[in-house]
Protein backbone atom coordinates (compact mmCIF):
# COMPACT_ATOMS: atom_id res chain seq x y z
CA UNK A 1 0.00 0.00 0.00
CA UNK A 2 2.47 2.58 -1.35
CA UNK A 3 1.42 6.20 0.01
CA UNK A 4 3.85 8.87 -2.09
CA UNK A 5 2.24 11.91 -0.50
CA UNK A 6 2.74 10.93 2.70
CA UNK A 7 6.18 9.67 2.56
CA UNK A 8 7.02 12.67 0.86
CA UNK A 9 6.53 15.05 4.22
CA UNK A 10 8.10 12.08 6.78
CA UNK A 11 11.07 12.35 7.72
CA UNK A 12 13.90 9.90 5.96
CA UNK A 13 11.64 8.40 3.37
CA UNK A 14 12.93 10.50 0.78
CA UNK A 15 16.96 9.97 1.76
CA UNK A 16 16.17 6.19 1.66
CA UNK A 17 14.21 6.17 -1.40
CA UNK A 18 11.75 4.12 0.51
CA UNK A 19 7.82 4.78 0.83
CA UNK A 20 6.48 5.12 4.18
CA UNK A 21 4.68 1.54 4.29
CA UNK A 22 8.57 -0.10 3.10
CA UNK A 23 10.10 1.08 6.10
CA UNK A 24 11.25 4.69 4.62
CA UNK A 25 10.35 6.45 8.13
CA UNK A 26 12.74 7.50 11.12
CA UNK A 27 10.55 6.12 12.54
CA UNK A 28 8.37 2.75 12.15
CA UNK A 29 6.00 2.17 14.99
CA UNK A 30 2.59 0.41 14.44
CA UNK A 31 0.18 0.58 16.41
CA UNK A 32 -2.03 -1.65 17.62
CA UNK A 33 -5.71 -0.63 18.53
CA UNK A 34 -7.52 -1.80 21.87
CA UNK A 35 -11.61 -1.85 21.56
CA UNK A 36 -14.08 -2.19 24.62
CA UNK A 37 -12.15 -2.75 27.42
CA UNK A 38 -14.61 -1.50 29.65
CA UNK A 39 -17.11 -3.83 27.95
CA UNK A 40 -14.58 -6.85 28.63
CA UNK A 41 -14.01 -5.49 32.16
CA UNK A 42 -17.59 -5.78 33.05
CA UNK A 43 -18.15 -9.09 31.48
CA UNK A 44 -15.16 -10.47 33.14
CA UNK A 45 -16.58 -9.02 36.33
CA UNK A 46 -19.81 -10.31 35.56
CA UNK A 47 -18.88 -13.70 35.49
CA UNK A 48 -16.08 -14.19 38.45
CA UNK A 49 -18.94 -12.21 40.62
CA UNK A 50 -22.33 -13.85 39.71
CA UNK A 51 -21.07 -17.45 38.52
CA UNK A 52 -18.18 -17.87 40.71
CA UNK A 53 -18.45 -16.00 44.20
CA UNK A 54 -21.78 -15.25 44.59
CA UNK A 55 -23.27 -18.07 42.60
CA UNK A 56 -26.51 -16.68 41.54
CA UNK A 57 -26.57 -19.00 38.20
CA UNK A 58 -24.24 -21.64 36.60
CA UNK A 59 -22.48 -20.75 33.71
CA UNK A 60 -24.96 -22.64 31.65
CA UNK A 61 -27.36 -20.80 32.40
CA UNK A 62 -25.52 -17.55 31.86
CA UNK A 63 -24.41 -18.86 28.24
CA UNK A 64 -28.27 -19.86 27.85
CA UNK A 65 -29.37 -16.47 28.38
CA UNK A 66 -26.61 -14.75 26.29
CA UNK A 67 -27.97 -17.32 23.11
CA UNK A 68 -31.15 -15.88 24.02
CA UNK A 69 -30.10 -11.87 23.58
CA UNK A 70 -31.73 -12.08 27.58
CA UNK A 71 -35.19 -12.62 26.40
CA UNK A 72 -37.02 -15.05 29.41
CA UNK A 73 -33.69 -14.52 31.67
CA UNK A 74 -34.85 -11.41 33.76
CA UNK A 75 -32.96 -12.41 36.86
CA UNK A 76 -29.69 -13.38 34.86
CA UNK A 77 -30.30 -9.96 32.92
CA UNK A 78 -31.02 -7.85 36.08
CA UNK A 79 -28.05 -9.18 37.98
CA UNK A 80 -25.41 -8.65 35.42
CA UNK A 81 -26.65 -5.13 34.28
CA UNK A 82 -27.51 -3.93 38.04
CA UNK A 83 -26.12 -5.75 41.32
CA UNK A 84 -22.24 -6.35 39.79
CA UNK A 85 -19.31 -4.44 40.08
CA UNK A 86 -18.89 -1.93 37.18
CA UNK A 87 -15.55 -0.63 35.68
CA UNK A 88 -15.69 3.18 35.86
CA UNK A 89 -17.11 3.33 39.86
CA UNK A 90 -13.79 3.76 41.48
CA UNK A 91 -14.12 0.10 42.36
CA UNK A 92 -11.23 -1.84 43.05
CA UNK A 93 -12.75 -5.51 42.14
CA UNK A 94 -13.60 -4.27 38.87
CA UNK A 95 -10.98 -1.87 37.91
CA UNK A 96 -8.35 -4.87 38.94
CA UNK A 97 -10.17 -6.98 36.43
CA UNK A 98 -9.41 -4.27 33.90
CA UNK A 99 -5.70 -3.84 34.64
CA UNK A 100 -5.57 -7.71 34.23
CA UNK A 101 -6.92 -7.11 30.47
CA UNK A 102 -5.24 -3.93 30.01
CA UNK A 103 -1.56 -5.66 30.63
CA UNK A 104 -2.44 -9.15 29.04
CA UNK A 105 -3.03 -6.91 25.64
CA UNK A 106 0.01 -4.63 26.42
CA UNK A 107 2.39 -7.68 26.95
CA UNK A 108 1.18 -9.64 23.78
CA UNK A 109 1.52 -7.05 21.43
CA UNK A 110 4.64 -4.26 22.77
CA UNK A 111 7.16 -4.55 21.28
CA UNK A 112 6.93 -7.38 18.53
CA UNK A 113 8.59 -6.57 15.30
CA UNK A 114 6.38 -5.24 12.48
CA UNK A 115 6.85 -5.74 8.91
CA UNK A 116 8.59 -2.36 8.13
CA UNK A 117 11.38 -2.61 10.46
CA UNK A 118 9.83 -1.23 13.43
CA UNK A 119 7.67 -2.63 16.27
CA UNK A 120 4.32 -2.64 17.58
CA UNK A 121 2.51 -1.26 20.53
CA UNK A 122 -0.78 -0.43 21.72
CA UNK A 123 -3.29 2.20 21.82
CA UNK A 124 -6.37 2.98 22.85
CA UNK A 125 -8.25 5.29 19.78
CA UNK A 126 -10.83 3.12 18.43
CA UNK A 127 -12.72 6.35 16.98
CA UNK A 128 -15.86 4.62 15.65
CA UNK A 129 -15.05 1.20 15.03
CA UNK A 130 -16.35 0.24 18.71
CA UNK A 131 -19.85 0.86 16.71
CA UNK A 132 -19.29 -1.73 14.04
CA UNK A 133 -17.45 -4.22 16.53
CA UNK A 134 -20.75 -4.26 18.61
CA UNK A 135 -22.74 -4.37 15.79
CA UNK A 136 -21.25 -7.88 14.70
CA UNK A 137 -21.17 -9.29 18.86
CA UNK A 138 -23.78 -10.76 20.28
CA UNK A 139 -24.93 -10.53 23.89
CA UNK A 140 -22.05 -10.09 26.75
CA UNK A 141 -22.15 -11.23 30.19
CA UNK A 142 -22.58 -7.87 31.18
CA UNK A 143 -25.99 -7.05 29.75
CA UNK A 144 -25.54 -5.82 27.01
CA UNK A 145 -27.68 -7.14 24.33
CA UNK A 146 -26.45 -7.90 20.77
CA UNK A 147 -26.08 -5.81 18.36
CA UNK A 148 -25.18 -2.81 20.51
CA UNK A 149 -21.90 -0.60 20.56
CA UNK A 150 -18.97 -1.57 22.88
CA UNK A 151 -18.11 0.82 24.91
CA UNK A 152 -15.26 3.26 23.27
CA UNK A 153 -11.78 3.82 24.20
CA UNK A 154 -10.67 3.45 27.89
CA UNK A 155 -14.55 4.90 28.48
CA UNK A 156 -16.57 2.62 31.45
CA UNK A 157 -19.63 0.60 29.04
CA UNK A 158 -22.30 3.08 28.70
CA UNK A 159 -24.49 3.98 31.73
CA UNK A 160 -22.63 1.59 33.52
CA UNK A 161 -20.23 4.49 35.33
CA UNK A 162 -22.97 5.52 38.09
CA UNK A 163 -20.67 7.43 40.88
CA UNK A 164 -20.02 10.44 38.70
CA UNK A 165 -17.20 11.69 36.75
CA UNK A 166 -14.33 11.86 39.56
CA UNK A 167 -14.98 8.24 39.80
CA UNK A 168 -14.85 7.63 36.40
CA UNK A 169 -11.16 9.29 36.26
CA UNK A 170 -10.16 7.34 39.24
CA UNK A 171 -10.87 4.17 37.64
CA UNK A 172 -9.73 5.11 34.24
CA UNK A 173 -6.04 6.19 35.91
CA UNK A 174 -5.42 2.88 36.81
CA UNK A 175 -4.38 2.13 33.50
CA UNK A 176 -0.40 2.89 32.62
CA UNK A 177 -1.62 5.43 29.89
CA UNK A 178 2.54 6.22 29.28
CA UNK A 179 2.62 2.37 27.86
CA UNK A 180 0.60 3.17 25.16
CA UNK A 181 0.20 5.42 21.77
CA UNK A 182 -2.43 7.19 23.22
CA UNK A 183 -5.84 6.64 25.17
CA UNK A 184 -9.50 8.24 24.75
CA UNK A 185 -11.69 8.58 27.92
CA UNK A 186 -15.36 10.31 26.83
CA UNK A 187 -17.46 12.35 29.38
CA UNK A 188 -21.03 14.10 28.87
CA UNK A 189 -22.37 16.86 30.79
CA UNK A 190 -25.67 18.84 30.17
CA UNK A 191 -24.94 22.41 30.10
CA UNK A 192 -26.45 23.17 33.18
CA UNK A 193 -23.72 21.23 35.08
CA UNK A 194 -21.06 23.28 33.74
CA UNK A 195 -22.67 26.41 33.85
CA UNK A 196 -21.34 29.74 35.64
CA UNK A 197 -18.02 30.06 37.30
CA UNK A 198 -18.50 27.13 39.95
CA UNK A 199 -19.16 24.42 37.01
CA UNK A 200 -16.13 25.88 34.57
CA UNK A 201 -14.12 25.49 37.67
CA UNK A 202 -15.14 21.84 38.74
CA UNK A 203 -14.60 21.19 34.93
CA UNK A 204 -11.09 22.80 35.36
CA UNK A 205 -10.60 20.93 37.83
CA UNK A 206 -11.32 17.37 36.69
CA UNK A 207 -9.86 17.82 33.85
CA UNK A 208 -6.13 19.10 35.82
CA UNK A 209 -6.85 16.04 38.29
CA UNK A 210 -6.93 13.56 35.31
CA UNK A 211 -3.47 14.77 33.85
CA UNK A 212 -2.02 15.19 37.57
CA UNK A 213 -2.69 11.18 37.56
CA UNK A 214 -0.97 10.56 34.24
CA UNK A 215 -4.38 10.31 32.46
CA UNK A 216 -3.88 11.23 28.22
CA UNK A 217 -6.81 12.31 26.87
CA UNK A 218 -10.22 13.49 28.15
CA UNK A 219 -12.71 15.35 26.05
CA UNK A 220 -16.44 16.17 26.38
CA UNK A 221 -19.77 17.01 25.27
CA UNK A 222 -21.99 19.39 26.78
CA UNK A 223 -25.32 18.81 25.64
CA UNK A 224 -28.58 17.11 27.52
CA UNK A 225 -30.13 14.09 26.15
CA UNK A 226 -33.33 16.00 25.40
CA UNK A 227 -31.63 17.82 22.58
CA UNK A 228 -30.22 15.16 20.84
CA UNK A 229 -33.19 13.25 20.66
CA UNK A 230 -34.58 16.38 18.92
CA UNK A 231 -31.88 16.27 16.92
CA UNK A 232 -32.49 13.03 15.40
CA UNK A 233 -36.25 13.41 15.18
CA UNK A 234 -35.59 16.86 13.31
CA UNK A 235 -32.05 17.21 11.74
CA UNK A 236 -33.12 20.74 9.64
CA UNK A 237 -33.45 22.40 13.09
CA UNK A 238 -30.17 21.02 13.87
CA UNK A 239 -27.89 21.55 11.13
CA UNK A 240 -25.66 23.58 13.28
CA UNK A 241 -25.39 21.09 15.92
CA UNK A 242 -21.69 19.68 16.56
CA UNK A 243 -20.99 16.67 18.65
CA UNK A 244 -17.95 15.18 19.86
CA UNK A 245 -17.64 11.35 19.14
CA UNK A 246 -14.15 9.93 19.69
CA UNK A 247 -11.18 11.51 19.09
CA UNK A 248 -13.05 13.65 16.36
CA UNK A 249 -16.05 16.30 16.12
CA UNK A 250 -18.62 16.35 13.58
CA UNK A 251 -22.59 17.66 13.10
CA UNK A 252 -24.86 14.86 14.73
CA UNK A 253 -26.93 15.06 11.79
CA UNK A 254 -24.38 13.68 9.71
CA UNK A 255 -23.73 10.50 11.76
CA UNK A 256 -25.57 7.28 11.39
CA UNK A 257 -28.42 6.28 13.41
CA UNK A 258 -26.55 3.97 15.66
CA UNK A 259 -23.59 6.68 16.33
CA UNK A 260 -26.39 8.91 17.56
CA UNK A 261 -28.07 6.26 19.44
CA UNK A 262 -24.59 5.35 21.16
CA UNK A 263 -23.72 9.35 22.00
CA UNK A 264 -27.32 9.65 23.34
CA UNK A 265 -26.93 6.48 25.63
CA UNK A 266 -23.24 7.62 27.40
CA UNK A 267 -24.15 8.42 31.03
CA UNK A 268 -24.93 12.22 31.69
CA UNK A 269 -22.50 13.17 34.85
CA UNK A 270 -22.69 15.63 37.65
CA UNK A 271 -20.64 16.70 40.34
CA UNK A 272 -23.69 15.91 42.51
CA UNK A 273 -22.48 12.67 42.74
Amino acid sequence: MPCPFLSIVVSDCILSGKDYNAGGARYNTSYIQGVGIGTLTDCLSSIKYNVFEQKRFSMAELLQALADDFEGHGYVHNSVLNKTPKYGNDDDYADQLMLTAFNAFYESVNGRKNMKGGTYRIDMLPTTCHVYFGSVTGATPNGRIAGKPLSEGISPEQGSDRRGPTAVIKSAAKMDHLRTGGTLLNQKFSPSVVAGDEGLENMVSLVRTYFNMDGHHIQFNVIDKRTLLAAQERPEEYKDLIVRVAGYSDHFHNLSKELQDEIIARTEQSFSC
